[in-house]
């Protein structure tokens, strides 16, 4: 322990806001009605994230979600087509890829849901760039 963190003691606010730097809260209201962690749970099922997108123009937390979801939706799409051309290994592993979305989907819900901004590796860069364009 240092001599900073013995000389102020630390609330559980205080901790909460340090594990979760991006968390929402739960009461705010977005312009299509729905807090903001339960229509960012709602981009990951797909249709309902390409609505969002279309409607949502001021929610960054619900544009982030849609975006994402949609571009992971993509990239699940087309490598379960390439997948498809690759004789044994490629049925093998579109079997497995199917379950593994599904998951993954869902501990995405689950982030949303909490209120973070949780990026994936390469689709969440991508998102944050196409979320900074005017």
């Amino acid at each position: 322990m240092n001599e900073k963190d013995k000389e102020a003691p630390v609330t559980i606010e205080q901790s909460a806001e340090e594990v979760m730097p991006h968390a929402k809260a739960e009461g705010e209201k977005t312009s299509i009605g729905l807090t903001e962690n339960v229509g960012g749970l709602l981009c990951y099922i797909f249709i309902i994230g390409l609505i969002f997108l279309f409607i949502e123009k001021e929610n960054r937390f619900i544009r982030f979600h849609a975006l994402q979801s949609i571009f992971t939706a993509i990239a699940i799409f087309l490598i379960n087509i390439i997948l498809g051309f690759i004789p044994v290994f490629g049925v093998i592993a579109s079997l497995l890829l199917s379950p593994l979305a599904f998951a993954l989907m869902i501990f995405m819900m689950y982030q949303a849901y909490q209120g973070n901004y949780f990026k994936l590796p390469f689709i969440g860069d991508l998102v944050e760039s196409q979320l900074e364009k005017p």
